[in-house]
């Protein structure tokens, strides 16, 4: 039997009435050396329950694997979010959004370009069907009825805003419910008859997502379900930003009052994000409606709790709030946590990228490049090489453009880029010689996680030209980035040429603390850690620093790799303790 249910006009916990006061908090986007430290703070904040997506792309790597440790060791984040007292809401998609890549689904299944996703097309149900049966036997003890905090259980995520398959949405009730799920279910729309008549189920908690205009959008919900709790499960405190626009923030006194008011109205909550934390390695999402848009590396969200588990002034005006309508921890509120020495790292070590590629086995030949998806690579880089017989000016083609960024160069000399987001097709270059060697580097810059994009294909899209004469006979080569230990650093006090190259440096750290690094004069790229990667930088910003968690630091010497894939005016790297995120954009 499920430990909540439903009233005419809330909820009950084993018989006694209950509100949700939730934060979201991703387990997948925090260290899990913080995991512990981030649920005390929700429950200081006044949260009674978490809540987190499940992502199935890191779930279930390749076609029947399961992966449930480290930063996925989803099992030891539920025991501790109940040894701190909070209940959790599990999201488990299949698609969860989320600004994540591919909105969670697993690449190797959207590669089938004839698969209906988020259908009842049964190469996807089947395909979902078979992650359940992995993922969730070892969850099933977490549920609440076997004495473990989940208390509640999503089924897909936001999918009024997507479909209208009713049959679908059956099928993963189902799924659940036959494998064991025996929790509160619950649908999640966006508040608009619309969406709530395509995305809810009859006998299934209806809930809605909002972030402003509270009586209004409990008013939808109200007018859809004429009984029943009423529940924002995201409640947008704040938002995401892409490369290249601003920095998106909200005041703490609007976000606050907003929460004050959806409270007194007697509803529940989970606070859309509580701790937004990092989009680490590749793993960043992307939009495409007029346009691509790559979302950066921070998911801060200008949350209460900062990107690295600071309480931001979000945290007390919500603490206040929350006090006002429920029982708060009588405990100090947390601080900021300490920050490592401003500190300034020589990367006097150096690789360049294209030469060491070369010397790599792994090289896929074809006629026509091959696309990422078709090569196997779900996320960062691909190296196509070919030969111009040609000679002269003339505009290099590219049909059907490239995904999602790509450096051109000609005998290794740099001649230019195109970009997915300005439609790029075209590039003016002058071939000085027939034979000359064309190499293009392509940059997955993160697969769109909204709407009907998902999916796109990445690397070169379809034949390229020069002088509209097609060129044939291309090496397609996936470049390996999980384990660094093999790139041939050789001294360098120098940057020299603007070619895309790896830079090391080793820093020394006293007393591990969290740190943000910061890349003046340098371009575009990635950098890790120790061998853990932070992710990308940009310098078209607005992000202009990464954060680096304590635990991936040591005591004594560590070290910085980047690969900076254009130039950089000096050697040298900087961690400060400060977060630049961007100039603010309310």
């Amino acid at each position: 039997m499920p430990a909540l249910t439903t009233s005419s006009d809330g909820f009950l916990l084993h018989g006694e009435p209950f509100r949700i006061i939730s934060g979201a908090l991703h387990y997948f986007r925090v260290h899990p050396g913080q995991w512990t430290d981030r649920l005390r703070k929700a429950r200081l904040m006044g949260l009674n329950t978490v809540e987190t997506y499940l992502p199935w792309n890191l779930h279930e790597p390749a076609p029947g694997t399961l992966a449930l440790d480290g930063l996925l060791d989803l099992p030891r984040f539920l025991r501790l979010a109940q040894a701190e007292g909070l209940h959790v809401l599990l999201r488990p998609g299949p698609y969860i959004c989320a600004e994540w890549d591919d909105g969670g689904l697993p690449a190797w299944l959207i590669s089938d370009p004839d698969i209906r996703l988020r259908t009842s097309d049964p190469r996807f149900t089947d395909a979902f069907d078979r992650y359940l049966d992995q993922l969730l036997p070892p969850l099933l003890p977490h549920l609440a009825a076997n004495g473990g905090p989940v208390i509640a259980v999503q089924v897909e995520n936001e999918y009024g805003a997507y479909g209208d398959d009713t049959a679908y949405l059956k099928h993963v009730e189902q799924a659940l419910r036959s494998r064991g799920v025996d929790e509160l279910l619950f649908t999640c729309d966006q508040a608009n008859a619309e969406h709530l008549g395509a995305g809810t189920l009859p006998g299934t908690l209806a809930t809605v997502t909002f972030g402003s205009r509270v009586e209004e959008h409990l008013a939808a919900l109200r007018a859809h379900r004429p009984e029943g709790p009423l529940m924002c499960a995201e409640f947008w405190i704040g938002w995401f930003d892409h490369w290249g626009g601003p920095h998106h923030t909200r005041s703490a006194s609007d976000a606050a009052a907003d929460l004050d008011r959806l409270l007194s109205a007697g509803a529940s909550v989970n606070i859309y994000m509580f701790h937004g934390g990092t989009n680490f390695g590749f793993s960043n999402g992307a939009n495409h409606k007029h346009a691509y848009e790559p979302t950066v590396t921070s998911y801060d969200y200008d949350a209460p709790l900062t990107e690295s588990g600071d309480p931001g002034p979000k945290y007390h005006a919500f603490r206040e709030v929350i006090a006002r309508h429920a029982p708060v921890p009588d405990e100090p509120a947390p601080v900021p946590g300490p920050k490592l020495p401003a500190t300034t790292v020589e990367l006097h070590r150096r690789a360049p990228l294209l030469p060491y590629l070369r010397t790599l086995d792994g090289i896929v030949r074809s006629e026509d490049p091959v696309t990422a998806n078709d090569l196997g690579v779900d996320a960062g880089y691909v190296l196509y090489r070919t030969t111009v017989p040609g000679s002269g000016d003339g505009l290099l083609h590219f049909s059907g453009g490239v995904g999602d960024r790509a450096q051109v160069f000609l005998d290794g000399a740099p001649v230019g880029v195109l970009e997915r987001e300005r439609h790029d097709e075209t590039l003016p270059v002058r071939v000085p010689e027939p034979g000359a060697v064309l190499e293009v580097l392509v940059e997955n810059q993160g697969g769109v996680n909204y709407g009907p994009r998902i999916g796109a294909p990445k690397g070169l899209l379809g034949p390229v030209s020069f002088q509209g004469l097609a060129l044939h006979g291309w090496e397609c080569r996936p470049v390996p980035l999980g384990d660094l230990g093999a790139v041939p650093f050789v001294p360098s006090d120098a940057a020299t040429d603007a070619v895309p190259a790896f830079h090391q440096g080793t820093f020394e750290v006293g007393t591990p603390a969290d740190t943000f690094l910061a890349l003046p004069g340098w371009t575009k790229g990635q950098a890790w850690v120790n061998g853990f990667h932070l992710g990308r930088y940009w310098n078209r910003g607005p992000q202009r620093t990464l954060y680096v968690p304590g635990p991936v630091l040591r005591p004594g010497a560590n070290e910085l790799v980047l690969l900076e894939l254009h130039a950089t005016t000096g050697t040298r790297a900087q961690l400060t303790d400060t977060a630049d995120l961007g100039p603010e954009n309310d």
